[in-house]
């Protein structure tokens, strides 16, 4: 089941590669008084994810300005996403979610990706965006079927203006 507005942001632990190795990155831990900016995206080194992500890191500080943390989320390990980052200047942090366990937990996981296509993947990360705020409460769901359709930034934008 997708999770709705309203409904409290399960809790998760996943794998970023940070500065000095990887590290572990607890949703209850950074969402209590910031509001968060989730991003689930379904794999590095691709032609969609990497425009996505490119014009969130370009837009870093616009989040900031509206009081927001932006995180990625992907099934890749956390050394491909650091790699790709490095590669093609992305800046927002990325969290590995290799197991998909956060992807289906949260409603965001294809059953088969792209069958059409022969990638018979299931558990790929459907192109969605979570705004939560400071209390863990999602304000903002969005969930995309189409892994081309990047979620719509100006709503997003608008919720965290009135989350202010």
């Amino acid at each position: 089941m997708t999770l709705q507005t309203g409904d409290p942001a399960p809790d998760f632990t996943l794998t970023s590669l940070g500065q000095e190795g990887p590290e572990l990155v607890t949703l209850s831990k950074i969402t209590p008084g910031n509001n968060t900016l989730l991003l689930f995206f379904p794999m590095a080194f691709t032609g969609g994810c990497t425009t996505e992500m490119c014009e969130v890191s370009d837009s870093l500080d616009r989040y900031a300005e509206l009081g927001a943390q932006v995180f990625g989320v992907s099934g890749d390990n956390p050394f491909a996403q650091a790699a790709w980052a490095e590669k093609e200047g992305i800046t927002v942090p990325l969290l590995s979610d290799y197991e998909h366990q956060v992807a289906k937990q949260w409603g965001v996981a294809y059953d088969s990706f792209l069958p059409d296509k022969n990638l018979t993947m299931g558990g790929v990360t459907k192109r969605s965006a979570f705004v939560i705020d400071g209390e863990g409460v999602i304000q903002y769901a969005e969930v995309n079927d189409n892994p081309g359709q990047n979620p719509d930034f100006e709503a997003i934008q608008s919720i965290l203006a009135d989350l202010g």
